[in-house]
Order: C-alpha cells, then sequence, then structure tokens
C-alpha cells in the first residue's frame, strides 16, 4: 500500500474546484494529522471544506502525532509540522506539500514531495481531467502560480 500524507492547502484547493476525487483515483487511502483536519475546520475555511470534513470520506485517514522539538520546523504552521511529521512517523512514500519553506524542508528530511500541480498534472496524464482547464480553475480559486511553471507543466506533456 502506497502511505501518502497531506497538508491542508492541496486538500482545500481539490475541494473548491470539485476535484477531490482524484485522490482516492491516484492513491486510494490519504492520511492527514490532526492538525490538518482542524485546519480544515477552522471559522475561515469555505463553506464546502467545512462541510466535507465535517463528515470524511473513507479514504481519508485522520491520525494524532506528537511533535517533538524541531528547530528546522518550528517557522512552518502547524498543520506542515504534523504533516512531515506524521510523513517521517509512517515513513510515507508521498507527502503532499504546496508550501515552498514546507517542501524545502521536507526534501531536505528525504521525503518525496508532489503539490497540487502535480497531482492535477499526474490525474491528467491518467485521463481523468483536462490539464490546462484545471489550472485555470485553480487560479480562479486563488491558487496562485508562477505563469512559467504552469506553461512548464502543460508543455512537458
Amino acid at each position: 500500500m502506497t502511505i501518502v500524507v497531506s497538508d491542508t492547502s492541496p486538500i482545500c484547493y481539490l475541494l473548491l474546484i470539485n476535484r477531490i476525487d482524484i485522490l482516492p483515483t491516484l492513491y486510494k487511502t490519504v492520511i492527514i494529522p490532526q492538525a490538518v483536519a482542524g485546519e480544515l475546520k477552522a471559522p475561515e475555511s469555505p463553506p464546502a471544506v467545512k462541510s466535507w470534513i465535517a463528515r470524511p470520506p473513507n479514504w481519508l485517514q485522520i491520525q494524532s502525532i506528537e511533535l517533538s522539538q524541531d528547530i528546522e520546523i518550528e517557522k512552518l504552521d502547524l498543520g506542515e509540522r504534523q504533516a512531515i511529521a506524521l510523513a517521517e512517523r509512517l515513513k510515507a512514500d508521498l507527502v503532499i506539500l504546496d508550501d515552498r519553506a514546507g517542501r524545502l524542508i521536507a526534501a531536505k528530511r528525504g521525503l518525496k514531495i508532489i503539490g497540487v500541480l502535480g497531482i492535477v498534472k499526474n490525474a491528467a496524464g491518467s485521463g481523468l481531467l483536462d490539464l490546462e482547464a484545471t489550472f485555470q480553475q485553480l487560479q480562479n480559486a486563488g491558487f496562485w502560480v508562477k505563469p512559467s511553471l504552469l506553461e512548464r507543466l502543460v508543455s512537458d506533456d
């Protein structure tokens, strides 16, 4: 079984564009730490996100993790810190992170990382969605990405 741990923002964006279905299709099960579940339930979360996490699907597992003192990850938000720690503890095959600082730390720790754009690209490669249309939906939902990165991802097909 592939072990996949996710941070908050990739789940939020996939929910906002109604493509959360690609996670279980690509990975069967996704694990999130308790802090990520808390961030998804936060008052400032979009209503669609809050109602989804109130009744999480069977393919989503929520696990608690105790954080040890770790100066390197202190600057990250709680969800990212717990996602990285949980991925390390579970020896995850993949950790889904979009935040640049979190990605750098996870990579330095030897974790394999993918972001929402990589997930969308993989899903498009499997014929699950239209790459350019989905990138446009993400941008319309407030996902910021360098135009040059988007161009590179689209032309890599």
